[in-house]
């Protein structure tokens, strides 16, 4: 078959890429393919070419994997890069036409799951979280996918998703690979999804342990409940935009003539990721009305307290009357006292027969009425 008839019939069997009944003509390749050398972080990951879903070449360099697809006629490109440079960006935005903006967004990073449609390439944004048991911790990378007739680009700015696993995958089915760049997009996006249950496991255990603190009566509950609120919240800016992403490729099934398996397998793709953002959804709920909870139980016992404050305040304030009472009871002989033992000559009571009954009874007298003061007013 010509190499011409074979681009068509490529680029016909994706049909995503291209109306049917169209060649798509060749892309120029540049005379001399820039080559970009990688720093001591090995940026460039993985680079294959493959015809007929098996594996054609190996290429070291971004340079030797444009030599081999142009050498070999319907062959696939899948280049995977870790936080490449951006002199590595601009060799592949040149090679294969990339558009600035999905260039601009690939490099900086920092965006929403998203897909958009540049002529013949798709530009997908994925965010994939795996769940750091050691912190109990969830943490979140971003994933750039350039997908187009002859070629798949993976563009990671994180750990995850495992995408040795993704390509050892479909390297172990040809039968899928040779489906082509739309097979590869539906293996990442199954991993990434497939990668959101260990975190949904991870949550649901933190959220248990959080309920048992919050009846425990831990005082640091609180923040822990708003620091996992915080991590739902993430992940649902994470997952819950990749419904969009599949329904946008769902939107195009017919009209692109994507190949049916593909669809039955994004339609699982899309049921496992419904199945994550309902139970996300149900986390977010759960944490605030434990929220609600622990704050009304945190009133409650602030409650209890003050109630058992003043309990033993009123108590104190009784004691305090005893006190009082008994101590004005026995001030009043003791001033009796005190000014019939003033060293004055002239005093009228000094000499007088009856001044020593007098003084004592005038102290039981002043003693017996403040006892039933006191007494009356439950001060005794």
């Amino acid at each position: 078959m010509p190499a011409k008839l074979r681009a068509f019939a490529l680029t016909n069997a994706l049909g995503r890429w291209g109306n049917s009944g169209t060649v798509v003509a060749p892309r120029p390749r540049p005379a001399v393919p820039v080559n970009v050398r990688t720093t001591a972080e090995s940026r460039l990951v993985d680079s294959a070419v493959y015809t007929g879903g098996r594996r054609y070449a190996s290429p070291e360099s971004l340079a030797e994997t444009y030599r081999c697809l142009d050498e070999q006629d319907g062959a696939m490109a899948w280049i995977g890069l870790y936080r490449p440079d951006a002199g590595q960006i601009a060799s592949l935005a040149r090679e294969f036409k990339l558009h600035d903006l999905a260039v601009e967004d690939a490099i900086t990073a920092h965006q929403r799951p998203k897909l958009e449609r540049y002529g013949q390439t798709l530009f997908v944004v994925l965010r994939a979280a795996r769940y750091v048991d050691s912190r109990e911790h969830v943490e979140f990378s971003e994933l750039h996918l350039f997908i187009g007739p002859d070629f798949v680009i993976t563009v990671r700015h994180g750990e995850a998703p495992d995408l040795a696993a993704v390509r050892r995958r479909m390297e172990s089915d040809p039968g899928l690979l040779a489906r082509g760049p739309e097979a590869v997009l539906y293996a990442v996006l199954d991993q990434v999804v497939d990668g959101y249950a260990p975190v949904v496991a991870g949550l649901e255990n933190d959220i248990d342990e959080i309920e048992t603190e919050v009846f425990g009566g831990d005082p640091k509950v609180s923040r822990r409940i708003y620091e996992l609120s915080r991590e739902v919240i993430e992940f649902q800016r994470a997952a819950r935009p990749l419904l969009g992403v599949l329904d946008n490729l769902a939107a195009g099934y017919t009209k692109y003539g994507t190949d049916t398996e593909l669809q039955r397998r994004l339609r699982d793709v899309a049921d496992h990721l419904t199945h994550v953002v309902e139970r996300v959804d149900g986390f977010r709920h759960l944490l605030q009305n434990m929220l609600t909870v622990n704050a009304t139980l945190v009133s409650q016992q602030q409650n209890e307290e003050m109630r058992a404050l003043t309990a033993a305040s009123y108590e104190q304030n009784e004691e305090i009357k005893k006190i009082s009472s008994w101590a004005a009871i026995l001030f009043a002989p003791t001033l009796i006292g005190t000014v019939y033992g003033m060293n004055f000559d002239l005093m009228p009571e000094l000499h007088w027969r009856f001044g020593y009954p007098f003084a004592v009874a005038m102290m039981g007298m002043v003693c017996g009425t403040l006892y039933l003061i006191f007494k009356r007013r439950n001060w005794l």
